[in-house]
C-alpha cells in the first residue's frame, strides 16, 4: 500500500507565514490613524472602539463599499498605492453626508495567492485615507483563497462607523425653496462609473502613459484617488447650519441629489457654473457619450453637493475656501410641480 505525503495548508496554496509577514509590515500604518477612543490595536479578534464622550446622545452611522472596476486599472497598470484612499473615501464620505464623523474603518482585502508588498501597498493606501478621514484603521482582513482569483489581482471592501449627536442629523427635511447648493470639486471620476470608462479606454485605445496635462499622465488622470471631504465639512458644520449634502458617487449628481430632498421641491444646477475638468471632456468625447448619461454616471467634476441657506452662503463659502476648497455656487432649490424631475442640469446660466 503507497504511503501518501502529509499535506500543508501551504500545499493547498494558503501561506500562513505570508500573512503574518503582512500583519507585520502593516501595524505601523494603522498605528498613525490611531485617535481617541481606540481601544487595542490590530490584531484582536475583534477591534475595540469608545465613542467620545463629549456626545450627549450618540447615534452611530455606519457605511460599506468598494471601489468597483476600477481596480482592473490598478491591475493593468500596477498602481496598487492610491487605491486604498478610493475604498475609505467611499465610506467614510457617505456617512458624512448625515451629519456624522468617521470613527473607524475596517477593511476586507481578498486574493488568491497573497503577494505581501502587494497587498502592503494597498493598506498603506487605507491608512493613508483613514489619516485624511481622521478615522481610525482598527481592524481588518486578509482572505488568500486560492482559485478564487486571478494570478496578481484581489478585490477590496470596507466600512466605516462614525457618530453624531442625535439632534443634530442631517437628513434634508428643513430644505426649502430659496436654498443655495454649493459645489465642492472632484478629484477626477472617483470610483464610480468605471465600467462605462473602461468601455471608452477599449474603444480609444488610448496611450495611458501618454501626458493628459502639464503634470499627469492619463493614466494618473483615471487612478486619482477619491477626494476625502470630511475636514472641511466637519469645520463647516459646527460654525453654520448645513441643511443636506449629496455625495456624488453612481448616479452622477441627478441620481444623487435627490436622494436628500423633500418630495415638494426640486435642484436646479448649473453645469456652467464650475469648471469641467479635462477628462469628463475626453470621456464624453472618446465615447460619444450624452449630455444626460454623463451627468448620471460621472460627477462631472463635483465631487459632493451642499445645501445652506442663502443667507449662510457667502460665510460658507469663506469657511470652505479658508479649509483649501474650491466650493462655488452651483445651483438653487425651486418649487417642484407634479411630474417634474428632482434634480436638472443646464448647460447655460
Amino acid at each position: 500500500m503507497m504511503t501518501q505525503e502529509s499535506l500543508s495548508y501551504r500545499d493547498a496554496g494558503v501561506d500562513i507565514d505570508a500573512g503574518d509577514q503582512l500583519v507585520e509590515r502593516i501595524k505601523p500604518f494603522a498605528r498613525k490613524t490611531m485617535r481617541e477612543g481606540v481601544l487595542g490595536g490590530i490584531g484582536g479578534f475583534g477591534a475595540l472602539f469608545e465613542v467620545p464622550r463629549r456626545y450627549r446622545e450618540p447615534v452611530l452611522v455606519s457605511g460599506t463599499d468598494g471601489v468597483g472596476t476600477k481596480l482592473r486599472l490598478a491591475f493593468e497598470l500596477q498602481r496598487h498605492d492610491m487605491i486604498g484612499i478610493d475604498l475609505v473615501a467611499m465610506s467614510v464620505n457617505d456617512i458624512l453626508v448625515q451629519g456624522a464623523e468617521p470613527l473607524f474603518f475596517l477593511d476586507y482585502f481578498a486574493c488568491g495567492k497573497l503577494d505581501v508588498e502587494t497587498a502592503a501597498a494597498v493598506v498603506k493606501g487605507i491608512a493613508s485615507g483613514c489619516e485624511l478621514a481622521g478615522c481610525a484603521l482598527i481592524g481588518g482582513e486578509t482572505a488568500e483563497m486560492p482559485g478564487m482569483y486571478p494570478a496578481g489581482e484581489y478585490d477590496l471592501a470596507g466600512f466605516a462607523v462614525g457618530v453624531v449627536e442625535k439632534s443634530k442629523i442631517i437628513d434634508g427635511s428643513t430644505i426649502v425653496p430659496g436654498d443655495v447648493l454649493i459645489g465642492l470639486p472632484s478629484s477626477g471620476a472617483h470610483a464610480n462609473g468605471y465600467s462605462l470608462l473602461r468601455k471608452i479606454i477599449a474603444r480609444a485605445q488610448p496611450d495611458l502613459s501618454q501626458a493628459f496635462d502639464a503634470e499627469t499622465t492619463l493614466g494618473d488622470a483615471l487612478l486619482a484617488p477619491t477626494r476625502i471631504y470630511v475636514r472641511p465639512l466637519l469645520a463647516l458644520m459646527q460654525q453654520l447650519p448645513v441643511k443636506g449634502m449629496a455625495h456624488i458617487t453612481g448616479g452622477g449628481l441627478t441620481g444623487n441629489v435627490p436622494r436628500i430632498l423633500p418630495p415638494q421641491v426640486k435642484a436646479e444646477i448649473v453645469q456652467s457654473a464650475w469648471p469641467k475638468p479635462k477628462l469628463f471632456d475626453w470621456l464624453q468625447r472618446e465615447g460619444k457619450v450624452a449630455d444626460s448619461e454623463m451627468h448620471r454616471v460621472f460627477n462631472c467634476g463635483i465631487g459632493m453637493v451642499v445645501v445652506v441657506a442663502r443667507e449662510n452662503v457667502q460665510q460658507a463659502l469663506q469657511i470652505l475656501h479658508a479649509a483649501g476648497e474650491a466650493a462655488v455656487v452651483i445651483g438653487a432649490i425651486k418649487v417642484r410641480s407634479e411630474g417634474e424631475a428632482a434634480t436638472m442640469v443646464f448647460s447655460g446660466s
